[in-house]
This record gives structure tokens, sequence and C-alpha cells, in this order.
């Protein structure tokens, strides 16, 4: 099972932390280890002092692929979650500057917050909304029409790097708004379905 994770995927996220608006998708990678589900608390790491919050839609892979045709993309997910992209910005910032890769920044143990998933027939498939919340003010909003790369963009440009199978999690980009987590802290994950609002995750920062 692999986790791919893609960056800058919103323009106001991406002019936020004053990055270039991409021309094609900022693909990085989390280890397994890095998966924190069940509404499991979060320990605040020691080798950081801003953690920030980054909310995603979370795609889940249902078939076997590589080099991925844009009209078949649509076939290779069928559920959909929310999840967080912790990051710790100070060691992305000191990689950057040096021009090393961001892993030890994004794919440290518990940075990939996943809630349970939904059939995508349950979510508008091309303008999903949702949110987080931090100790009940909403700080996050977004809406998947709003990304730079599509859904079947993103397959289509992946899979022509990495085999495409069952089970792996492709962590789709956040809006903008992310900010610091203190320990204390809770963080609600929502999306938006066709009938209601729905609570996805809770995440206790400790």
């Amino acid at each position: 099972m692999k986790i791919i994770c893609i960056g800058r995927n919103y323009a106001e996220h991406a002019k936020e932390l004053n990055n270039p608006v991409p021309a094609k998708p900022v693909v990085f990678m989390k280890p397994s280890s890095a998966l924190l589900v069940n509404n499991k608390p979060f320990y605040y790491p020691e080798f950081t002092k801003d953690l920030h919050h980054e909310i995603e839609v979370v795609l889940k892979i249902c078939k076997n692929g590589r080099h991925v045709q844009k009209e078949f993309a649509s076939t290779y997910y069928d559920q959909v979650a929310v999840g967080i992209d912790f990051t710790a910005r100070d060691l992305q910032s000191e990689c950057k500057k040096k021009g090393q890769p961001w892993e030890i920044a994004k794919g440290f143990d518990g940075s990939a917050v996943l809630s349970s998933f939904l059939p995508i027939d349950q979510v508008n498939r091309n303008a999903i909304e949702f949110h987080l919340e931090k100790n009940g003010e909403k700080v996050q909003e977004g809406n998947t029409k709003n990304m730079i790369f599509s859904f079947d963009d993103i397959i289509v440009y992946v899979s022509q790097f990495f085999k495409l199978q069952v089970g792996d999690l492709i962590y789709t980009g956040t809006p903008a708004g992310v900010g610091p987590v203190q320990v204390g802290d809770q963080l609600r994950g929502f999306i938006h379905t066709k009938n209601n609002i729905r609570e996805m995750f809770i995440c206790e920062i400790r």
C-alpha cells in the first residue's frame, strides 16, 4: 500500500506559502507508518516547533493500473475520505532552502490522519465540499472543484511513474488556511455528502 500525496493543488494555498502555482502535480510519498486511523490521538513530535494541519480529500484506489488514460481514470477510485497531512513546517522550510526532499517534514509517524471511507456516489464527485475545525472553530474549508489538478488528472499523472494498486491512497492537496497546532488542540474533519454534513474524524493533539 502506497500513500501518494499531491502538494500545492489549490492556488490560494500555494500563494499563502509564497510558492509558485505548479504546471504539473507536485508529488511526494508517505510511508505506511504515517497512517493514523480510528480517531487515535496524535503525539506532537519532539523534532518540530511548528506543526501545521492540512486537511485533504483522500482517494482509495480500487483496481491496478499503469499509464491510465484520462477517459478511464474515474474508474480507478470508488471511495473517498478526508485526512490531515501533518507538516513540520520548520523542517520543510529548511529542506526547501537546501533543495532537499521533504520526507522528514511530511512522512513521519502519524502524519497521515485518515477517516473512514464513503462510496464516491454519496458525494458530488466533481465538487466535494470539506472543512476542518480546530477547537470548534472552522479553520480550513475547500471544494475539490477548485483543485488545479482534478482527481482524474492526478490518476493519469501519477500512474506514469507508479503502478497503482488496490488499496493505495492518494491525498489530493489542501486548500488555504493551513496553520499551527498545539498540544491540547482537537481537530475535526468534515465532508459534505449529498444529504448532510458528516463528521469524519476527531484527532486530539497530545
